[in-house]
């Protein structure tokens, strides 16, 4: 299950983070990412002590979207200390998603 926590402003959770933070940009209309919903809920049982995964709802939050050039959904941002390292578009199993991460974790 996910955890709602609250921040001032999305730099501030990167900023904060000690871990790497996967930002899984999705829609609720999006079928694909209601798939994905469920693939992060494994990846994050396998990979909990290594990653952090954080959803954000891209009809809620436009302007992030924007900053972050999200033109696919879902686009999953892999940020390590703040900043972008991978950036992965479309849905894929889990075991795909952790070998792509693992370099990054």
């Amino acid at each position: 299950m996910a955890v709602k926590q609250q921040f001032s402003s999305f730099q501030e959770m990167l900023e904060g983070a000690d871990k790497p933070i996967l930002v899984d940009f999705y829609a609720v209309w999006c079928g694909p990412c209601q798939l994905m919903a469920n693939v992060l809920e494994q990846v994050k049982a396998k990979q909990q002590d290594q990653i952090q995964i954080v959803k954000i709802d891209t009809d809620k939050y436009p302007d992030l979207a924007s900053q972050y050039e999200i033109h696919a959904l879902p686009t999953m941002v892999l940020f390590k200390d703040g900043q972008v390292v991978d950036r992965i578009e479309g849905a894929m199993s889990a075991d795909k998603l952790i070998d792509r991460l693992q370099p990054n974790l």
